[in-house]
């Protein structure tokens, strides 16, 4: 049943019945069933860091050239990925000055920006990542990330699939150990032999201000395939075709010698090897002797042609730009654009399912007390996230268009366009106080320096 179960959830969410109680041995069947998805997890883990499968397969006769030759494009293809998906930090803000300025502090206490970043690299790595939001021991509100490998979280069966509970959880000698979350409630998990436990945290240690599960889950897309998942056969044979290359050079640097039609013995052999000289007389048919290398069949054609597809392959089909290819940087504007095109499609489809956790993120944030006045404490509906594509940008075409948009958009629309300009809000407050200072530089003084204020002529008609 379990393993049925499992197959039918491998890549989607773990669910159960809402209106049933959450015990000890539910949680124990799911992390259970998180247990078996772990081999995936490592899986994806070794070929981010080097550490494909070639390495680990059986070795040849000690005769034999065995290289094990690994090319990282699972590490380039996420954190190239990566650096142009949030490489630009994510702007964050709100119509409310007060709210803003409250976003950015928090957001500049927690390093979000990182936070953000390697919660979207781990994403691309697994397929899906956690935010974890909790009270530190000064009572402020944290924010960090974690991986797959040890917390996840269990939906309930509803259309909607709102989080049920979630679980954080690591290996002991008798069992495992963790946390569950639930709405409202923290609990401390403990498995041993005897069963699975959950106990509540004592009074003092119970500091729960959230209405809702601290953990939010950040999904790469619905599926929760990692971004180099759908090309992970590729980059294995690739692996694996560089190897026999460097194992057919080998070969040839350690090629054996043929003598043919003559019998040296052990000294004529020795002599050269050491002294690399042939010179082989005294005999009838001197003629018939032959002395070469042998040869292995060459299929250094067959081999660089199937090195450069599977390379073009691995790129096209992971929908991730080779910006190492040549014909890369000689691409003008629009067919710049065009190869960008199918990555920016990866990235707009990520961008609507990081916004739905960020916006979780956010309503947890401010329901926690003394953190907002209580009728702002809604406002996370209103937040506006602006992600910014890490490309290379013409400031000069940034600033036209802003220009052409006077007077057309809102003024924070229009500098919303420009990339040089990393807060809005704060460069609208610039602005203003420019004019304000250049109002008062104007002004006219007298002799004293006082300024002077002169009347209109209207209102010296109406006098």
């Amino acid at each position: 049943m379990v393993s049925a179960y499992l197959e039918l959830e491998e890549h989607k969410v773990f669910h159960h019945p809402a209106d049933e109680e959450i015990t000890g041995d539910v949680v124990d069947k799911f992390v259970k069933l998180h247990m078996a998805k772990l081999p995936r997890y490592r899986r994806l883990k070794k070929l981010y860091e080097s550490k494909g499968p070639i390495l680990e397969q059986e070795g040849k006769a000690e005769y034999k050239p065995d290289n094990r030759l690994v090319v990282n494009n699972a590490k380039e293809i996420v954190d190239s990925y990566n650096g142009f998906f949030i490489g630009v930090p994510v702007k964050v803000t709100h119509q409310e000055q007060t709210v803003t300025k409250f976003v950015d502090e928090f957001r500049k206490r927690n390093s979000l920006d990182d936070v953000e970043s390697e919660a979207s690299k781990l994403s691309a790595i697994y397929g899906h990542s956690y935010i974890y939001v909790f009270q530190n021991e000064e009572s402020e509100t944290c924010v960090t990330f974690n991986s797959p490998l040890d917390m996840f979280i269990v939906y309930d069966d509803t259309i909607q699939e709102e989080p049920l509970f979630a679980v954080r959880y690591k290996p002991t000698d008798t069992g495992y150990e963790g946390q569950l979350f639930i709405k409202g409630k923290e609990l401390y998990i403990l498995n041993d032999a005897t069963g699975t436990i959950l106990t509540e945290l004592d009074e003092d240690q119970d500091r729960f201000y959230y209405n809702d599960i601290q953990i939010i889950e950040w999904k790469e897309n619905e599926e929760r395939t990692s971004v180099f998942e759908p090309v992970e056969t590729l980059i294995n044979a690739m692996n694996k075709a560089l190897s026999s290359k460097m194992n057919d050079i080998d070969y040839f640097a350690d090629a054996y010698l043929a003598v043919l039609g003559a019998d040296l013995d052990s000294g004529s052999l020795q002599d050269i090897r050491d002294n690399r000289i042939i010179n082989l007389f005294g005999t009838d048919n001197i003629k018939d002797i032959v002395v070469k290398f042998l040869d292995k069949p060459d299929g250094d054609t067959s081999q660089e042609n199937f090195l450069d597809r599977v390379e073009r392959l691995i790129y096209e089909k992971s929908m991730i730009a080779n910006i190492n290819d040549e014909s890369f940087g000689n691409a003008s504007g629009v067919a710049l654009e065009f190869k960008l095109q199918p990555m920016k499609n990866l990235a707009i489809n990520k961008e609507r399912k990081v916004k739905v956790a960020m916006k979780r993120m956010y309503k947890l944030i401010f329901s926690v007390p003394l953190q907002l006045p209580n009728n702002m404490i809604d406002e996370w509906k209103n937040l506006n996230f602006t992600f910014t594509r890490n490309i290379p940008r013409n400031v000069s075409d940034e600033a036209e268009t802003a220009g052409k948009l006077q007077g057309v958009v809102s003024k924070e629309t229009q500098l919303s366009v420009l990339s040089i300009v990393d807060n809005v809000q704060e460069e609208i407050e610039r602005i203003n106080t420019e004019r304000e200072e250049k109002s008062v530089i104007d002004m006219e003084q007298d002799e004293n320096g006082d300024f002077v204020v002169t009347q209109s002529n209207d209102v010296n008609e109406d006098e």
